[in-house]
């Protein structure tokens, strides 16, 4: 189906990605251009490790990956039920939801009605229940209606006020769902789709909030714990950051300007992250970031898109055939110009050799092909050329090479494998290898081939590692390696 699939995996990833990135730096002023903004961890947070904004939105998303209803009472109970357990044991929590949950929760049971009653209750004590919680999490809400788009709208604002009773929290989350529903399907960014949802008397005031938001830097909204601020900061962020070597860059960069805003940056950055997985897809997220993202309930990169995957299947099976019948799994070489680099078929994965201690896998994998004892980069990168199935292919052809490079640097023996070998990691293998000996891109398909029987290269990847060539892409970090 296209890139269309790409978009609905990168909307938790996305999400999780700027989570993860805008952890370290919460409550901190903006940041100037001089310092880093990085994955590195920080504040009580590990490298890599989401907050409470992707934690609160995977356990709507579970919900609906079962293909409930999200608007049906017992799909709201099974969500403030899980938010319940979840709240109790988590490093952070907002004060906002934290009241409700705890007062909602009293004596150990807790439901979507008792919640609402909770915020309703709150926000009629103090007037104040606009805070950005339920923005932060509304993502899934999404995936859950990409055929329903009334009943997006409904649920976003059920959703919204199990725990954020104030008309600004859902008009938020029925505006952020309304792009990202939009962006899955069109893979086009448009804020303002979902302003015929809202109010009439309240759409012009939405409208101006836009307005502000795309005239100024995200570091021009601080009060960023305010919904609408947030938004606004989220909206700056994807509005207003450099321009990239590539398009799929452009998530990167949002991000990054998205965390420099300061104050509440994780949440900031993850809702912006929702809305740009959503137009440019998980491909558009760096390895790096993919391979390092992790957090409550033990999940990783790799479970994100299987329950965004699940979500848009509305809780049917997963058809796919993970066992791979009739490839030619067990292909295997050293790479002509590094064997410290080994490529072959996903049987290599399955019987790992032991000298192996990184793996970049340019397939899909089932759960239980994972690698948690090492670095594991699952890439998505499909040989269909035909279908368009690869909207970024230089960003991550080149992508995925520089994490290769890296894991070399490291001394790391690299696994780079695909089903059987055939097209995918002979593309990367001669990408490496052109990088690394600064041979035109045709000599080193030809070497990489060579020890490769059978593998052919489709004409879409041959067309992509030319192009890389000829734009000059930058030399790897270190230097050469040899071969040992």
């Amino acid at each position: 189906m296209t890139s269309y699939n790409d978009r609905v995996e990168g909307v938790l990833l996305g999400t999780a990605a700027g989570d993860a990135l805008g952890a370290p730096y919460e409550f901190k002023p903006p940041r100037g251009p001089e310092l880093e903004v990085a994955m590195v961890g920080g504040g009580g947070w590990e490298a890599g490790e989401w907050t409470d904004d992707t934690s609160m939105a995977i356990a709507i998303a579970e919900v609906a990956a079962t293909g409930a209803d999200l608007r049906d009472a017992s799909a709201q109970d099974a969500i403030v039920e899980r938010w319940h357990g979840w709240y109790r044991n988590a490093k952070d929590v907002g004060n906002q939801t934290r009241s409700v949950l705890s007062s909602a929760g009293r004596g150990g049971l807790i439901t979507a009605a008792s919640a609402r009653t909770e915020s309703a209750k709150l926000h009629e004590r103090t007037g104040h229940t606009a805070g950005n919680g339920s923005l932060m999490r509304t993502a899934p809400v999404s995936l859950a209606y990409l055929n329903d788009e009334h009943g997006m709208v409904e649920a976003a604002r059920a959703i919204s006020e199990l725990t954020h009773f104030d008309t600004d929290a859902s008009d938020a989350c029925v505006l952020w769902c309304s792009a990202i529903r939009h962006a899955v399907r069109t893979a086009k960014l448009d804020v303002r789709v979902g302003l015929r949802h809202i109010d009439a008397g309240r759409r012009e005031l939405w409208t101006k909030r836009f307005d502000e938001a795309e005239s100024a830097s995200p570091p021009s909204f601080p009060n960023n714990g305010w919904v609408v601020t947030a938004l606004q900061a989220a909206w700056s962020a994807i509005t207003t950051p450099p321009a990239g070597a590539f398009p799929a860059d452009h998530l990167r960069l949002a991000l990054d300007a998205a965390v420099r805003a300061g104050y509440d940056t994780d949440t900031v950055a993850a809702i912006a992250g929702g809305l740009l997985g959503a137009a440019y897809g998980a491909s558009a997220v760096p390895g790096e970031w993919r391979m390092l993202l992790h957090g409550w309930p033990g999940k990783r990169a790799h479970d994100l898109v299987t329950l965004a995957t699940a979500i848009e299947r509305k809780g049917e099976p997963d058809p796919f055939d993970f066992s791979y019948p009739g490839s030619a799994v067990d292909t295997f070489a050293r790479h002509p110009y590094d064997d410290g680099v080994l490529l072959g078929g996903i049987g290599v994965l399955r019987q790992l050799p032991d000298e192996v201690d990184a793996v970049v896998s340019l397939c899909r994998l089932a759960d239980e092909d994972m690698r948690t004892d090492m670095p594991h980069m699952e890439v998505r990168l499909i040989d269909r050329p035909e279908h368009d199935e690869n909207p970024h292919l230089d960003f991550v052809l080149l992508d995925v090479v520089k994490l290769v490079e890296r894991f070399r640097r490291e001394g790391r023996t690299v696994l780079v494998h695909c089903v059987g070998a055939y097209s995918r990691t002979p593309t990367v293998g001669a990408l490496y290898g052109a990088r690394l000996r600064g041979v035109d891109a045709d000599d080193a398909i030809r070497d990489v081939t060579a020890v490769l029987p059978g593998a052919n290269p489709n004409h879409a990847f041959r067309a992509a590692l030319r192009r890389l060539g000829s734009r000059g892409t930058d030399a790897p970090e270190g230097g050469q390696h040899v071969q040992r």
